[in-house]
Order: structure tokens, then sequence, then C-alpha cells
């Protein structure tokens, strides 16, 4: 799905405030403050308040599925490379997109049916799909396992990422890293995150 400049520009500014203010606590106008726009250019663009929610979850399952796509192609990468490589794909977004993961988190846990509902399955579907892909690879070129779960290999990838990363101050305090400023912080748990889920994934997709 292409959005211009200016969609993107009003897609962002609603996803920031979703995320600070919840989808029902945000109004129309209040995005349309936020992104120095009119009422009218929403309603053109959007149409409502519902389908702009709607753009946002395709905007950023489109540049998800693009990502995949390109790695994916790559000739130069071992399937374990590319798996390491989704990894850091994925906790990259998550630190990276905070206010789009609050909102996902957000609404998988009070939609269970619907647009937004049908959005989520299929960007799941999709990312699943690719790292499917990625696994036939290794198991026909004898990397992998024949056998592999990938739903709870993606859940314990998903997982363990979101619950570190939102719940990132109390392993400031654990890890006795209070000194440590936001920006570095955040590397220093990345860093952590991405060495944990690699060593993971390896025990359960080879015989190393």
């Amino acid at each position: 799905m292409d959005f211009n400049e200016k969609q993107i520009h009003i897609i962002e500014a609603a996803e920031q405030l979703f995320a600070e203010q919840g989808f029902n606590g945000t109004s129309v106008r209040d995005i349309c403050e936020k992104a120095g726009v009119n009422l009218a250019m929403v309603s053109y663009y959007f149409g409502s308040k519902e389908k702009l929610l709607e753009a946002l979850f395709a905007f950023r399952g489109e540049q998800s599925k693009l990502k995949l796509e390109n790695l994916i192609q790559r000739k130069d990468l071992t399937a374990m490379d590319k798996i390491n490589q989704v990894i850091d794909l994925y906790i990259d977004k998550v630190t990276g997109r905070h206010a789009f993961h609050r909102i996902l988190a957000r609404e998988q846990v009070i939609t269970h049916n619907g647009e937004i509902a049908a959005l989520i399955l299929q960007m799941k579907k999709q990312n699943q799909a690719y790292v499917i892909q990625i696994i036939k690879e290794g198991k026909k070129n004898g990397e992998f396992k024949k056998s592999v779960d990938v739903p709870l290999l993606m859940g314990t990838l998903i997982g363990t990422a979101n619950h570190l990363l939102i719940t990132r101050h109390y392993y400031r305090e654990l890890d006795n890293k209070q000194d440590m400023d936001e920006a570095e912080f955040d590397l220093y748990m990345k860093k952590r995150i991405s060495q944990h889920m690699k060593t993971i994934f390896k025990s359960l997709l080879t015989d190393d």
C-alpha cells in the first residue's frame, strides 16, 4: 500500500497520540492539531479515525514486509545469518517504534474481530511465512533440524523482546545500571536481548 508524505505525516502524528492517550482518548481534532492539518484533509485521506488506525497498521505492516522480503532474497547469507537478522530486525522494530508496539499490544488484548484484528492476524501470518521460508531453506541445506515449531519460535522472540523492552526500567535496577543514560541503556538492552535470542534460536534450530 502506497502512502504519500502528507498521509505518512498524519499517520505518524496519530500513532504518537494513540500510544499516549489511547484510541478512544484521542480525537480527530487532536490528530489535526498535532499534524498541523485541517479536519477536511484527514477526512479526505482517511475518512474516519477508525480508518486512520487501519492505515497505521497497514503502513507498519508493509514496512516489515519489505524488510523481510529484501532479507530473504539475499544470496550472500546462510539461513542462520538470515534468522539472526530477523531477530535484530524485530528488536530494532520494537525499540525504534515504541508508540506502535504500545498500540499493537493494546489492540491485541481488546480487539478480537473486525478490520484491526484482521490486519494484526495478516501481519503475523505474513511475518511467520517469511520465517518459514528461511527455515525451509535451512532444512534443505542441512543447517536446521527437520522438526521446528515456528509459531512457538516466533512467540519466544516476540514475547521475550516485548517483555524485556517494555519493562526495561525494572532491569535497569536489577542490573545496577541506574547511572546509564536512556540511550546508552537502550543499546545495552538491545545487545543483551539479541545475544540471548540468537543463543536460544541456534539451540532450537541446530544440533550444535
